[in-house]
Formats: C-alpha cells, structure tokens, sequence
C-alpha cells in the first residue's frame, strides 16, 4: 500500500509537471504580441499577481520557514523566471502609460517582498510561526493570482467573446487547481488548499464561460498578403496571415 508521503509525492511531481505547463501556456497570446508588436487589449494583471504569487511560495517552501516543501518551491522559481521573461516583453510592446504603472506594480512588489523576507526571518523563530506568516500571505495572494482573470471573464460577458481569454491558460488553470488541492489534501496543509481550491474554481469558471461563448467570438479572416503589412495589426497562424480590420 502506498504511504501518504509516497502518494504526496507523486501528486506534487505530477502538479509540478501541470504547473509547469500553466506557466508555458501563455505563450501563444506572448507569441501573438510580439508578432503584432502590439499587447493589444492583453492586460498584465494575471502575469504581475503570479510573479508576487511565484516569490511568496519558493520563500514557503524553503527548510528556513517550511519543511519538506521542496517540490513547492522548485516550481515556483521555474515560474519566477518564466513570468518575468513574460513581462519583458509586456514592457517592451506596451505604450509609456502602461509601462509606467507596471514597473511601479514590479517595484511595489519587490519591496514588500523584502519586507517579508527580513520580517519573517528577524520575528519568528519557529518554522511554525513562519509557516503561519507566509502561509497567510500566500493565501491572500495566491487567490489574488487566481482571481486576477476576473477582470478578462467580465470582459467575455460584456463583448460576448473569448478572444482574450485563452482556453490552454484556463484549462491547465484548472487542472492546476485541482492537483494541488489533492497534494494539499493528503497531508492536511491549509496554506496550499485553499488558494489552490479557489483556483479550481475560478478555472472551471473560465472553462463555462469559453463554452458558452466560443461560437459568438467574432472569427477573423484571412486575407493576402499586403505590402507594408508589418504597419497594419497583424497575427499569424502558420504561414497565413490575417489583417484585423475591426478592433
């Protein structure tokens, strides 16, 4: 029979792998911009929450504040890295306003994680007091992270459209949920339940919305190519290219 910490394990190996492909599935909407040199109406909400969300839990997971959490912080700094390199390219194709109150957003961010950091390790002692601390702190931010497309799926009911919600991104949101909620489960940790149970949620959500309105989603045409056209708002699929008329 397979002991709670060997089936704990290979739930956080396979969440790890899904987590994994979360933080890559965007990358066809980050394809998209860079081809467009444009972030259109792509908001950088989700990518900012998920990096705060990524630091808070490789600081969980370390030995200093909580045991036994290695899979936990491993593939939290992956997606460190990966969604940093996501909003380099956001500052590079977003116009000076934008660009402006996101690195505020990234320093913001980074000081209130130096807060953390020297808080946490100078005023609690235990791993228990800061498991509790960061714990919390993790809660609070990693709903934030699932919550962020919120702003997007008010979008979808408003326009009738999935343009800009990625199904990929709201699937494996779900199944990420999901499997971490399990791993959560096995040996009760509340910290990673509840953000993660949230996550499910808001992923099926997602996938309800995208369902309903797939089929309203105003489809593009493709056209010939145009001379000039890297001047027009362009997004390739293949070796077609397609000239958004309407925006």
């Amino acid at each position: 029979m397979v002991s709670a910490d060997a089936a704990r394990n290979i739930v956080g190996i396979i969440g790890n792998v899904i987590s994994f492909g979360l933080f890559l599935s965007p990358t066809p909407t980050l394809c998209r911009i860079c081809k467009a040199k444009d972030v259109e109406e792509f908001k950088p909400d989700p990518y900012l929450a998920t990096l705060l969300n990524c630091m808070l839990w490789v600081f969980y997971g370390l030995p200093i504040v909580h045991p036994n959490s290695i899979l936990v912080a491993t593939i939290n700094g992956i997606g460190l890295v990966i969604e940093g390199a996501y909003l380099i390219i956001f500052l590079i194709y977003s116009t000076n306003n934008k660009r402006l109150k996101m690195l505020g957003v990234l320093a913001t961010e980074a000081v209130f994680m130096v807060c953390v950091v020297i808080g946490v390790l100078l005023g609690a002692h235990t791993h228990e007091k800061r498991s509790m601390i960061v714990g919390i702190l993790c809660v609070i931010f990693g709903s934030i992270m699932y919550a962020s497309p919120l702003t997007i799926m008010g979008k979808v009911i408003r326009t009738k459209s999935v343009e800009y919600m990625p199904f990929f991104l709201s699937l494996v949101n779900f199944l990420n949920g999901c499997c971490w909620t399990a791993y959560a489960l096995i040996k009760f940790d509340l910290y990673v339940t509840i953000p993660n149970g949230l996550g499910a949620f808001f992923g099926l959500v997602q996938l309800i919305l995208y369902a309903c309105y797939y089929k309203s989603t105003p489809k593009k045409e493709k056209n010939v190519e145009l001379p000039n056209a890297i001047n027009n708002n362009i997004s390739g699929g293949g070796d077609n290219v397609s000239v958004t008329v309407e925006r």
